[in-house]
């Protein structure tokens, strides 16, 4: 992956093409397994949350369930290290399925969908930090952000990566006899650069294949989660 960085105009990245550029959204993401029981209500609510516009929903799927007779084929160590490093940031000492971190800020019950609800429209309220668009431009993700206020400290760039549906007849674990349909299914998650916030930023990020793709910018460490753009 090429990754060109420069402080240069927000206009310029933007000339070169005419896909969707869109506003920040709330990202959700929902730590989960087809290994998990207690899951499906989860997946289901995040299904949901695909209809609307206001919201990047983003299931990731962790590992550490596999040992209990089904190997869940969408998990990744590196999913569950994201998850390790959530709750070390919120000075937590587990991890669980299912779990969904709201903005990179709020942890709460994947199933508890009022309080989900809830913590999609606090972060709704929030004022901007960061304004952001994005665009495709070819082999080429063009990203333009702005910062709204001083002090915004280390930002991380991040490219997510997803495949918007699919349906895992589950043979054995707890979820035995089971079909279950899964939404917005994390392939990959990179830091693709790092941003101090302190002027204007460009990016020009290549890409593979012209699947779905999320451009996040958020706090190093694993903090609020200050701008997302979703080119689906």
């Amino acid at each position: 992956m090429r990754v060109i960085l420069s402080a240069l105009a927000i206009l310029g990245a933007l000339h070169t093409s005419q896909a969707a550029a869109q506003e920040n959204k709330v990202v959700v993401e929902l730590y989960t397994s087809q290994g998990c029981s207690s899951c499906p209500p989860a997946d289901a609510l995040l299904a949901d949350l695909v209809g609307r516009d206001d919201v990047i929903p983003l299931a990731l799927h962790v590992d550490y369930w596999d040992y209990l007779g089904w190997k869940d084929d969408f998990a990744s160590a590196a999913f569950t290290a994201r998850q390790h490093g959530y709750a070390q940031a919120a000075h937590a000492t587990t991890v669980y399925t299912p779990q969904m971190i709201i903005g990179g800020q709020a942890q709460v019950i994947g199933s508890k969908g009022m309080d989900v609800m809830d913590h999609i429209a606090d972060q709704r309220a929030q004022s901007a930090r960061v304004a952001m668009t994005a665009a495709r431009d070819g082999q080429y993700i063009k990203i333009a952000a702005t910062p709204q206020t001083p002090d915004l400290g280390a930002l991380v760039v991040q490219l997510v990566r997803y495949h918007p549906e699919q349906t895992v007849a589950i043979r054995r674990g707890e979820n035995a006899g089971k079909s279950i349909s899964y939404v917005n299914i994390v392939t990959s998650w990179q830091v693709i650069g790092k941003w101090d916030g302190a002027r204007p930023m460009t990016m020009d990020v290549a890409v593979e294949g012209d699947g779905p793709a999320v451009i996040v910018i958020q706090k190093d460490g694993y903090g609020p989660i200050l701008a997302a753009v979703d080119l689906p």
